[in-house]
């Protein structure tokens, strides 16, 4: 079966717009069918059986669904990318809204940025009662000091010591026989080396001194110096970091009732990597990206909706994306202008 494309907005009579919006937003509100009775107490000023003639026509188009188990209409999938493509009216974050979103932001300041963008997103979560997600690339340390901690006969403990205060380590293996002096020429010589240096930068400093025979080091030394630089080389195969936020979240009234839903929704999320592409996806251009539902494999059976924007660093690259996802009837025409909202305060964070 060929799907229909989505009728523009400008197809629809006056009449159909406007119950098609009450529907939407009745249902957006609610998470219920909306009746024709109740559209016309709202003060529409057409009679129920007026009502139900267009809503047969919006359900013609595509645009409405009439679940068996009511009367009432919701709006289909496409009934949503047509409301919000053309249709949705965005409410600004309020003043309060931006300031627990930049405060999550700026306390994290002086950890690592990783720390500070979860908060973030944490924050972000809570005010839209989705959950969050964010993407970003591991980002490269920028090294301060560098220095070995023997563990046991054979093995020490590399330990990296980034600028903006992070820490890491890695096991390396010992060369038989090298002693506690070699540990400390090799982290000597390492910090006076490459401070001040990304590790891809301090990986080719490195392997150009052993390899010109420039490196001031003992035998052992140089043997470790070397180790460590093969250990420190898986780091560029680093995928992306994803983030998550607020699954719990999901687990609103509506949702209790459709407990399969969001046990499909849960599983989608293990699924981190397939939700990393899903982002990733969203990361060309400036604007914010709306995938509602089936429009992602992804997401298909669990029916839900993603928004998402990318943010970028200092030199105007992308280097991030955040979003929220939620069921397909979440508040699109609140929720995109936060997200919008968070990815300029990342931004400024990272700029």
């Amino acid at each position: 079966m060929i799907a229909m494309p989505t009728p523009p907005v400008s197809e629809l009579t006056d009449r159909a717009r406007e119950i098609f919006r009450a529907v939407v937003d009745g249902y957006l509100q609610s998470g219920a069918p909306v009746g024709s009775k109740t559209l016309a107490a709202s003060g529409i000023g057409l009679s129920p059986a007026s009502i139900r003639s267009v809503m047969g026509e919006l359900e013609a188009l595509g645009l409405l669904g009439s679940p068996h188990t009511s009367a009432g209409r919701v709006p289909t999938e496409r009934g949503l990318r047509l409301f919000v493509d053309g249709m949705m009216q965005a409410h600004v974050p309020t003043a309060e809204e931006r300031a627990q979103i930049e405060a999550r932001a700026l306390a994290g300041q002086g950890g690592p940025v990783e720390e500070a963008i979860a908060a973030t997103t944490a924050a972000l979560s809570g005010l839209s009662a989705c959950a969050g997600l964010v993407m970003v690339p591991k980002r490269e340390l920028v090294l301060r000091q560098v220095a070995f901690v023997s563990l046991a006969p054979g093995r020490a403990l590399a330990v990296l010591v980034a600028e903006d205060g992070s820490v890491e380590n890695r096991v390396v293996t010992l060369p038989e026989g090298l002693g506690g002096s070699a540990l400390v020429e090799a982290g000597n010589y390492l910090t006076a080396t490459v401070a001040g240096l990304t590790l891809g930068e301090a990986q080719a400093r490195l392997a150009a001194e052993l390899a010109d025979g420039r490196a001031a080091l003992d035998g052992a030394a140089r043997t470790l110096v070397a180790q460590g630089l093969a250990v420190w080389s898986e780091d560029g195969a680093r995928r992306p970091v994803l983030i998550v936020r607020g699954q719990g979240r999901l687990i609103d009234a509506a949702a209790a009732a459709d407990l399969e839903r969001v046990r499909d929704l849960l599983d989608d999320l293990e699924g981190k990597q397939e939700v990393a592409h899903l982002l990733d996806s969203a990361s060309a251009g400036d604007a914010t990206r709306i995938f509602i539902g089936a429009e992602t494999k992804l997401f298909a059976l669990s029916g839900s909706s993603v928004i998402a924007r990318p943010f970028r660093g200092a030199d105007g690259r992308v280097v991030g994306v955040v979003g929220v996802i939620g069921p397909t009837r979440l508040n699109y025409a609140r929720v995109v202008p936060m997200v919008d909202f968070t990815a300029a305060t990342l931004a400024r964070l990272l700029g």
